[in-house]
């Protein structure tokens, strides 16, 4: 008799139970699509009101989470687990979740001080240090937690906010323009002025530099084996790189053609025999 009321007893609650375990699944598979769905929409409409990209990244970060935790909760409730219990699990918890969430929390803070103050922006190309060396590349998104870098070698970065409010950040595309400085070693018995008028020449023939500010030719250094001239020039921030190695390129075309040695380090050896 006791075990046949067992029995009962069972599967009444696996009956009412699994019914609402069942139903708190087929919500939160539900939602997890819907949620989907949701950011579909909501990322076609900020592109429609043509929402700074830094801000949609960071906006569609946010409203992802929310969604996410309305489901759990509205999930957990189905399943007869009552949000006054989530609750008061969490308050008993306090200290515990707090230092828990302690980390996420300072990134969150970081993510909302990027997004007002604005040092980087989506699509920018950065350099900030760490701990041991510098990390360069280009914004890719700014989340609510992480900021993602796409590096030179097309490695993704995942940085925490809160790690880049704490650090200095070199920003090369914020002004548009950079200016370089190109060294050119010459021999010293190479005549100064003509190496000024194929330095100034080289400059002029590519259209990528900028004309104000003009570029400067200097000489810079008396070095042990030769003279050492800076080409100073202004390009836009994307052009840096292809203009650089460019110039360095016909850089050595055009002093060869004008017959200015490039000279390579030297040393004279002078053996004394004895006596």
């Amino acid at each position: 008799m006791n075990a046949n009321m067992n029995w009962t007893d069972l599967e009444h609650v696996i009956q009412t139970q699994g019914l609402k375990l069942l139903s708190g699944l087929v919500v939160l598979v539900t939602g997890i699509f819907l949620v989907h769905w949701i950011q579909k929409l909501t990322g076609r409409y900020l592109k429609k009101i043509k929402v700074e990209p830094t801000l949609e990244s960071f906006l569609n970060n946010v409203i992802r989470i929310i969604l996410y935790l309305v489901v759990i909760l509205t999930a957990a409730n189905v399943m007869g687990i009552p949000l006054t219990s989530i609750i008061t699990l969490i308050g008993s918890a306090g200290v515990a979740v707090s230092l828990a969430l302690q980390g996420a929390l300072s990134n969150l803070v970081g993510g909302v001080m990027l997004l007002l103050l604005k040092p980087i922006k989506v699509g920018e190309y950065v350099k900030f240090n760490d701990a041991n060396s510098s990390i360069e590349g280009t914004v890719r998104a700014i989340g609510a937690f992480y900021t993602e870098l796409i590096m030179p070698d097309n490695r993704r970065l995942s940085i925490p906010n809160s790690s880049l409010t704490n650090t200095p950040i070199v920003n090369f595309s914020r002004e548009g323009t950079r200016r370089q400085d190109l060294n050119f070693t010459v021999s010293y018995e190479a005549d100064i002025d003509e190496v000024f008028a194929v330095l100034k020449d080289l400059a002029a023939g590519d259209s990528r530099i900028l004309r104000d500010p003009a570029p400067e030719v200097y000489l810079s250094e008396y070095g042990d084996s030769s003279l050492v001239f800076i080409l100073r020039i202004w390009c836009a921030s994307d052009d840096y790189w292809d203009v650089r190695y460019k110039l360095m390129e016909n850089g050595k075309r055009a002093l060869d053609k004008a017959g200015i040695e490039i000279p390579y380090p030297q040393m004279d050896v002078h053996i004394i025999g004895k006596q």
